[in-house]
């Protein structure tokens, strides 16, 4: 055989043992892959294998000025594949380890935590759940650095199985508002609402049951990672949704209703600001419980804050003048079968339209209402959905109840159901459907559409922004506009509401007090609310509070719900710059007239003044703590006030922080009336101190 066929011959052998290589090669893979596929198929069949949700991390809720109103925090349960240590690092580290765990949980000793993953060891268990308490992010980052669990997942076997829990940094505060979702995917509020957007996309990992139920996860190529859900901002704002809540719950309490919202609001934008719902859950206890502001329980008929529908319709239909007459007779007036009642028992007898407006007449309303639209109660109908009270507002919230309006084709319709819708009964709408209306008004007749969220948004950047949306151009002309807030201001001003008229700003709103419907009777419960808007010559809130089922004395609008609506207002105006009047500095400097100061510390007194560069001076040195003052010239004089150590001192002037102060140190209780500096004490300064332990200030 020659060379060249030795060498072909040997390439053949070799080219056929690499086949025959190859092909045992191929043949143990598909072994193998059989096998395993068949293992994977009886873990699958006997449930040992499954695929599983890997939840998404929850977006978060954002009040108007960013800060968190919910939000998820990541915990973990702590779990242990034993088997992935190696003999030295097991033996070396287990004593510790189990010390570790012991002082950290604090339910069992050191030898017992050891024995339990000693015993998973020697079983060959996979996924060991040393703890189902939760731990938060730092007590995870302190156990990655104890022994064993410092090697790692892959070395030491640690699993930190993640678990979010949703988190609220300002507790109750909106709890309604921000709202839930169950298990079952049902829920309330904005968290339901929006839960598409929060809730993100889950993902799906491969898992195996372990022995004791737990599941560990493959992580396998066929992972799917979840996508993270977006983030709301909301128009809340913090500190005034606290002030609704706080002053809603204490009147609730003080008058033991049955529940309360206040719903507030700016009168440009249609952003809110604060939705506040309480409901009693126990006797003097209130907690945010339903939504009432928006929901069908909050459905309900409106009473006298729906007059300014009455006279919307009756200006724009017949031309009617604030200065026109109806007579009231005295205080009784029956429509077919059945007597309408005012408030007050002896009637008004004949007043102007803007004083029935005012006082709240309900025969001078319905009876301006039957003679205008008695033959023609569809036009009436007519107003009322062009006002936009017959159609839902469209609200951002699940769960917003649509109005329920009667009509002439109704079944229920009859002779007396205009006089009494004209009142605000026989129909059903919610508070914030009323607080368009009057927000309308003070937005030079738009009306726009509420909202509570402002945009969507990963990071900074927004997906989806919510402006403000116009529902009606114009609700009147101008010239009703005009008289619509002239009555709103009388209300306030002169009417039902003149408890809650003060000196800062002016108010203009509207009381509500309706009796409410049992068995087809009216009870002597009642409805009470109060509508508006402030400032009233330049509106940049409006607001509506309603207090359901009053007890006691106090079960009008303006006694029960509109202090409400004033507390909120105050607190606001004291706070919001821009709605104080802007003071000509030039005019000030040149003013020398004095500030009033009455008296107080001596020292607190001269650094005041001399802050506001007022001239001031004593005519002898005053060693005293506490002064007197008194004009001279264009300069404070300082007068010392003195009192006997045996005698009641004089705190006339004085601040009520500076009176206690000085009473007090004399071991007198003191009782305070009013507000302001102290007008007069009793018993009188400089009276014998002995035998007196207290002291009645009252202030002004």
């Amino acid at each position: 055989m020659n060379i060249k066929s030795s060498i072909l011959l040997r390439i053949r052998v070799a080219f056929l043992f690499l086949v025959l290589f190859s092909f045992s090669i191929v043949w143990r893979i598909a072994k193998i892959q059989y096998v395993e596929g068949e293992r994977w198929k009886k873990l699958a069949h006997e449930n040992l294998l499954q695929y599983k949700t890997v939840k998404a991390t929850r977006g978060n809720i954002y009040s108007d000025n960013g800060s968190l109103l919910a939000t998820s925090i990541p915990f973990y349960r702590l779990c242990l594949d034993p088997t992935i240590a190696t003999d030295e690092i097991y033996k070396k580290d287990i004593d510790s380890l189990a010390l570790a765990l012991s002082r950290f949980y604090k339910d069992k000793s050191a030898s017992e935590y050891k024995r339990k993953i000693s015993e998973a060891r020697r079983s060959d268990k996979k996924y060991l759940v040393i703890n189902k308490d939760l731990i938060n992010y730092q007590a995870k980052k302190t156990m990655s650095e104890w022994p064993i669990f410092r090697d790692g997942r892959s070395k030491g076997g640690v699993v930190f199985e993640k678990i979010d829990k949703r988190f609220k940094p300002f507790s109750s505060l909106a709890m309604r508002t921000i709202g839930f979702v169950n298990e079952n995917n049902k829920g309330a509020g904005l968290e339901y609402t929006f839960n598409n957007q929060l809730a993100g996309r889950n993902g799906q990992a491969l898992f195996r049951r372990m022995s004791g139920g737990t599941w560990k996860p493959m992580h396998d190529e066929s992972e799917v990672r979840p996508i993270d859900g977006v983030d709301i901002q909301t128009t809340i704002n913090v500190n005034i949704q606290d002030v609704a809540e706080a002053s809603l719950r204490r009147h609730l309490a003080k008058h033991d209703a049955d529940y309360g919202c206040v719903v507030l609001m700016e009168v440009k934008t249609g952003e809110i600001k604060a939705l506040a719902n309480m409901g009693k859950i126990a006797p003097g206890v209130y907690a945010e419980n339903y939504n009432y502001a928006v929901g069908n329980q909050g459905l309900t008929d409106p009473g006298s804050t729906f007059k300014l529908v009455s006279m919307i319709s009756l200006i724009e239909e017949s031309g009617m003048q604030l200065e026109d007459t109806v007579n009231t007779g005295k205080g009784e007036y029956k429509f077919y079968d059945r007597i309408m009642r005012d408030h007050k028992p002896d009637g008004y007898g004949i007043i102007t339209m803007q004083e029935a407006f005012e006082k709240s007449s309900n025969i001078a309303i319905s009876k301006k209402v039957q003679e205008v639209f008695g033959t023609k109660p569809e036009a009436f109908i007519g107003y009322v959905r062009r006002l936009g009270m017959a159609d839902p507002l469209g609200f951002q919230m699940e769960g917003t109840a649509k109005p329920r309006i009667k009509t002439p084709t109704s079944k229920s319709w009859s002779g007396i159901t205009l006089p009494w819708m004209s009142i605000g009964y026989e129909l059903e709408v919610t508070p914030l459907q009323t607080l368009a209306l009057y927000n309308a008004v003070a937005n030079q007749g738009k009306m726009i559409r509420p909202i509570i969220v402002k945009s969507t948004k990963v990071v900074d950047h927004n997906i989806d922004e919510f402006e403000t949306e116009v529902l009606i151009d114009k609700i009147c002309s101008d010239k009703t506009l005009t008289m619509l807030r002239t009555m709103l201001e009388g209300v306030v001003e002169n009417g039902t509401a003149i408890n809650i008229k003060n000196d800062n700003y002016k108010i203009a709103g509207k009381t509500g007090t309706a009796q409410k419907l049992k068995d087809k009777t009216y009870t002597r419960t009642y409805y009470t609310s109060f509508v508006g808007y402030f400032p009233a010559e330049a509106p940049k809130y409006s607001c509506i509070v309603v207090i359901d089922n009053p007890k006691g004395f106090e079960q009008y609008g303006s006694d029960v719900a509109a202090p409400v609506f004033k507390e909120i207002a105050d607190k606001i105006y004291s706070t919001d710059l821009d709605l104080h009047k802007m003071v000509d500095l030039k005019l000030k400097q040149n003013n020398t007239t004095l500030p009033v100061i009455r008296g107080g510390n001596f020292e607190e007194l001269k650094e005041l003044c001399k802050d506001y560069k007022i001239a001031n001076h004593t005519k002898e040195d005053i060693h005293e703590e506490w002064v007197s003052s008194r004009a001279e010239n264009s300069a404070v004089m300082w007068i010392p006030r003195t009192t006997a150590k045996d005698k009641i001192p004089d705190v006339t002037g004085y601040r009520l922080r500076d009176a206690l102060f000085i009473l007090e140190n004399k071991g007198m209780r003191v009782k305070v009336t009013g507000e302001g500096r102290v007008a007069r004490q009793t018993p009188n300064p400089g009276s014998p101190l002995v035998g007196v332990s207290t002291v009645l200030l009252e202030l002004k």
